[in-house]
């Protein structure tokens, strides 16, 4: 399952992304409907999935700040909000990279994906690790 924060919504993004995802695509507020969704509650509503990876350009918000869990992953787009069109052909190179092409793989870290370099930490191993990242 991929979630989408809320600043996602409206650029059709979830569909671009399902035309490859084979598993569900959704929005943050789908997990909890008719109400207002915090940012700390976040990790709380992804706990309650099965193995999603949530998916923001909010990284000031979520990057080495969110109490990660062995039960999600967070991919951090470090991107403008004008680039956002962007995220689904970076997100499919994202799950094509070995370190991260199995939900096994990303459950518990927290990544960033810059423009050329991917930065990971996890629940494991909180030192940042860098990846080179061309996508």
């Amino acid at each position: 399952m991929i979630v989408l924060d809320e600043q996602l919504l409206g650029r059709s993004i979830e569909e671009q992304i399902s035309h490859w995802y084979q598993g569900a695509v959704c929005f943050i507020q789908d997990l909890r409907p008719n109400s207002v969704v915090k940012d700390d509650s976040i990790p709380s509503l992804l706990q309650q999935e099965n193995q999603p990876t949530f998916v923001t350009i909010n990284e000031q918000d979520f990057w080495r700040k969110v109490n990660l869990n062995r039960k999600f992953c967070v991919v951090c787009f470090a991107m403008s909000d004008s680039r956002a069109d962007e995220i689904p052909a970076r997100l499919r190179t994202l799950f094509e990279h070995p370190l991260f092409n199995t939900k096994n793989k990303r459950m518990g870290k927290a990544i960033r994906v810059a423009e050329k370099e991917i930065r990971y930490y996890s629940v494991e191993k909180t030192a940042i690790q860098k990846v080179e990242f061309t996508a």
